[in-house]
């Protein structure tokens, strides 16, 4: 036993090694990658802890350092352009300019700059914004709408709504949720638990046990050979129904879904999917809970991803374009069944006792009523529609390149796999970077990607003009350009 303790000691030992010599030599690659594009602006190793970034970026590295915003461009602190393909992080569908929520933040803060929604107390802005939300909604009838500060909390109380309900039903042990592999429901604990990227999960001790995820979507990447995209769907609305089973239906609270999943990777539902899973959904009393916090407002060509796949859920998620991110806000949506039940729930129990002190934060409220207002009147479905071709066409352009397996996208979001001979099976070496040096050609060119592995995702302002969407696509085409002969010289090397 002792011979056999030590061999495995010293096989993990010699595991550990091996993978810190990989992670030292890609801190070698990304480092020299980074270090060639920022001058000194004097933040290296600054006092913040960084969201998603490492700490050699932050101890040896200098901050990409965002000054202002103008339309769909953003400045540096050395005035350097760039053109935000991501706006902001999924959000600022606006622009980074809009004179109209500057102003109505400004008139909201000089009039009332907060008060809260507890105890039956609230402010117009609150009230005129949930009542525009449920007449904006049309793909099915909600109810109510409950205020976050964010798509992460607004997914948090998903979770607690639902416990709430089913307990006020009757129903204690119906508490588990469905979420898919390769999902992102935010970073609160409840929502990084049913987010199914895996990286999210290390060192943080999750996903919480009520937590199940079932298989993503992603065609290209997961169908079988000879597999047909409605085929494929109907295998993954099996196997959905294998792990209710298993698991048992009365212990099934709710799946969540964002209708086209994004930081995922911008992965599309294939033919059928969300009808057969609605279906499964229902035969087991299951909840659906729709992530839209991507998806509305336009992004994906509908007024809600919902509109575009047919999805009745019985509560959404809304953020980030909710305000075009002038303001941090989020919202609940809750269909009349659901709300009916937790105002009689909340009479039994003397309250309902759950918010923030944010909720409904009426500056918040006022730049998101009129963020919806310049939606109306601008259509801003029918801008996204006339210049989503000319977005996606130009970028899948470049799918016969070597070093991409698949371009895939719908209004103005698009994701791209950088692969080794265009096969999901052949990943490039993680050392490698390939993802990462092609964010950073794109940023040597002005260009503003969100780097994700060596998945690359973009998701532009709404208001993206024809000639900016033909920047982007050169900006890009340099990148990739680059990127290929960077893969050629790796390959050389081996």
């Amino acid at each position: 036993m002792f011979i056999v303790n030590h061999l495995l000691r010293s096989t993990l030992r010699s595991q550990s090694i091996a993978a810190s010599r990989r992670a030292s030599h890609k801190y070698i690659i990304m480092s020299s990658l980074y270090s060639t594009q920022a001058e000194d602006t004097g933040f290296k190793g600054h006092d913040m802890l960084a969201p998603f970034t490492t700490g050699w970026q932050c101890t040896n590295e200098n901050p990409l350092v965002i000054e202002r915003s103008e339309g769909s461009y953003v400045y540096d602190t050395n005035g350097r352009k760039y053109l935000d393909s991501l706006a902001g992080l999924w959000c600022t569908s606006l622009g980074g300019n809009e004179p109209r929520l500057v102003a109505a933040a400004i008139k909201q803060l000089n009039t009332l700059p907060f008060y809260h929604s507890y105890w039956n107390r609230t402010t117009r802005p609150a009230l005129d914004l949930a009542k525009e939300l449920l007449e904006m909604f049309t793909a099915r009838k909600m109810g109510k709408v409950f205020f976050t500060n964010s798509g992460s909390e607004a997914n948090d109380s998903q979770v607690k709504l639902v416990w709430y309900y089913n307990n006020a039903l009757g129903r204690p042990k119906k508490k588990k949720f469905i979420a898919r592999s390769k999902a992102f429901h935010g970073t609160t604990l409840i929502a990084s638990s049913l987010t199914g990227i895996t990286g999210g999960h290390q060192g943080f001790d999750i996903p919480a046990p009520f937590v199940l995820h079932t298989d993503c979507p992603h065609y290209w990447r997961y169908h079988l050979p000879g597999e047909t995209e409605e085929e494929f769907s109907t295998r993954l609305a099996k196997r959905l129904e294998d792990l209710i089973l298993k698991e048992g239906p009365e212990t099934i609270a709710a799946f969540i879904a964002e209708p086209v999943m994004g930081a995922g990777g911008v992965i599309l539902p294939p033919t059928t999917y969300f009808e057969k899973i609605q279906a499964v959904l229902n035969k087991y009393d299951i909840l659906f809970v729709a992530d839209e916090v991507i998806c509305a407002f336009g992004r994906v060509g509908t007024m809600f991803g919902c509109d575009k796949y047919n999805i009745k859920p019985d509560l959404v998620s809304l953020a980030k374009a909710l305000s075009s991110a002038y303001m941090p806000i989020g919202a609940v949506l809750l269909s009349p069944e659901i709300s009916d039940v937790i105002h009689s729930q909340s009479n039994k129990l003397g309250s309902f006792s759950h918010g923030f002190t944010y909720s409904g934060h009426p500056t918040a409220c006022a730049v998101a009523l009129e963020t919806l207002k310049i939606y109306k009147e601008r259509n801003i479905v029918e801008q996204v529609n006339r210049i989503s071709q000319r977005f996606q066409d130009g970028i899948k352009a470049f799918s016969d390149s070597p070093i991409i397996g698949e371009i895939r996208g719908t209004g103005l979001i698009s994701g791209t796999d950088l692969v080794d001979n265009k096969s999901p099976n052949d990943p490039f070496p993680p050392e490698w970077g390939v993802g990462s040096y092609f964010v950073a050609e794109c940023r040597k060119n002005g260009l503003v990607v969100r780097p994700g592995g060596d998945t690359i995702t973009m998701a532009p302002p709404l208001i993206i003009t024809p000639q900016e969407v033909d920047e982007l696509i050169s900006m890009y085409g340099k990148a990739l350009k680059a990127t290929e002969e960077r893969v050629k010289e790796l390959k050389a090397q081996r």
